[in-house]
């Protein structure tokens, strides 16, 4: 069952055009609309990326389909979106795609960038080695977006992986992959990774993860977010099922990359510790 919106609370950044919206179960949602200027498409990465990167067992907000009624459009102003060419029109009424809101609306401190020496100790940053088994199984095709939470007094971050509607290329479902596709910007979050062993226990589970898990996620998305075309997303889930055996061949492109990602690969736990915490000069 949906979660119903019941009122919009500010508009987001970024390409969706999302907004913020209070739902039925007293959370915050940022939700994206089947009318957005991406493509109709990016709500199915969104859901797809986000639960099964929750099956993987990473950081990733709880996601649901959230219903927006004809008449709390009609009733604020607003929900809007802005198109090509200065167009405005309002936001679509039905099933959207809503990712509860990192931190909630209680007080905190989220923020979507950390100076080095606060991501260097953010407590989950070996996720980011997770999160590439991930975006590389899915093909996002975009780059690896990351907010970073922490409650009042806490000394560290956590960071939550969002955005994953480029999973599946967005729109197209070609699932073309390409080096650079998927990784966050920022070195850093990658120097621990010293070897295969790195991208466990993720790969293994990718490896293990039950084929009617993939299915069951594909199962609850609304067919009007593709379009009814439900041979077209068959097909996307078993190419998905199909390409777990390949991930090690695309984390391997991307090691040999000109970017050169993995500093510290084959090194010792404590040589990475030492250049981390008292040198760290690392590649933007």
């Amino acid at each position: 069952m949906a979660v119903t919106a019941l009122q919009q609370i500010r508009k987001m950044r970024g390409g969706a055009q999302s907004h913020l919206m209070l739902g039925s179960d007293g959370h915050a949602y940022v939700v994206k609309f089947q009318n957005n200027p991406q493509h109709l498409r990016v709500l199915v990465g969104e859901m797809l990326g986000t639960r099964l990167a929750a099956a993987l067992g990473l950081t990733v907000p709880h996601c649901d389909v959230v219903e927006v009624s004809e008449w709390l459009i009609g009733q604020t102003r607003e929900l809007t979106l802005d198109l090509r060419d200065q167009v405005t029109e309002p936001c679509r009424a039905g099933l959207q795609f809503g990712s509860r809101l990192v931190g909630g609306l209680m007080p905190g401190q989220t923020v979507d960038y950390l100076p080095e020496t606060q991501l260097a100790e953010v407590k989950n940053l070996a996720e980011f080695a997770g999160m590439l088994v991930l975006d590389k199984w899915t093909c996002n095709a975009n780059g690896r977006q990351a907010v970073f939470h922490k409650r009042p007094r806490q000394k560290r971050y956590e960071a939550t992986f969002i955005d994953q509607g480029y999973c599946c290329n967005a729109g197209d479902w070609t699932l073309n992959d390409a080096p650079l596709r998927g990784v966050y910007a920022r070195n850093l979050v990658y120097a621990g990774v010293t070897g295969w062993q790195s991208f466990e226990p993720w790969m293994s589970r990718l490896e293990k993860l039950d084929p009617q898990a993939v299915w069951g996620v594909a199962e609850g998305i609304p067919p009007e977010w593709y379009g009814g075309a439900m041979s077209e997303l068959e097909q996307l889930v078993e190419r998905l099922l199909e390409r777990r055996t390949r991930v090690p061949e695309l984390i391997g492109a991307f090691r040999e990359s000109s970017r050169q990602p993995f500093p510290n690969w084959m090194r010792g736990e404590a040589e990475i510790k030492k250049r981390l915490f008292v040198e760290p000069r690392w590649t933007m």
